[in-house]
């Protein structure tokens, strides 16, 4: 898309890398010079605003799902795995998260801690490997 006119940023370098701007993940260098486009620039202005409207509607809409407590440190377990150069178990982190979630509200809902419920396959092996690394 261009909007015919001349700019320092072409308009459609502006709108490949408009989630970036959106989302605060661009240097502040190039902002500026997003900014100045912005105000140039009808089309990509309204483009933005469009695209601004939706971020905040999907914030509204889906922000507000519950992260299982314990993902974080899966995810932090398995970056470091990785990192040492160690296999990684075939399980994503957010299926084990939620079967373990499962896990803990079936036991729940029959009277158990749910601590005695059954790890996915490779888990307590990945877990092992984390704690020898650190």
């Amino acid at each position: 898309m261009s909007c015919g006119e001349p700019h320092e940023k072409d308009c459609s370098e502006v709108l490949d890398h408009l989630y970036e701007y959106l989302d605060r993940e661009m240097p502040a260098g190039e902002c500026a010079e997003f900014q100045v486009h912005l105000d140039e620039c009808s089309p990509c202005l309204e483009k933005y605003g469009l695209e601004q409207a939706v971020k905040k509607l999907v914030k509204r809409c889906c922000g507000h799902d519950d992260v299982p407590a314990d993902l974080r440190s899966k995810v932090m377990g398995r970056i470091d795995l990785i990192r040492a150069g160690e296999a990684v178990p075939e399980v994503s982190v957010l299926d084990q998260a939620r079967h373990e979630q499962a896990q803990r509200e079936r036991a729940e809902a029959s009277g158990g801690s749910g601590a005695d419920a059954p790890e996915p396959a490779g888990t307590s092996e990945a877990r092992s490997r984390s704690a020898r690394a650190e």
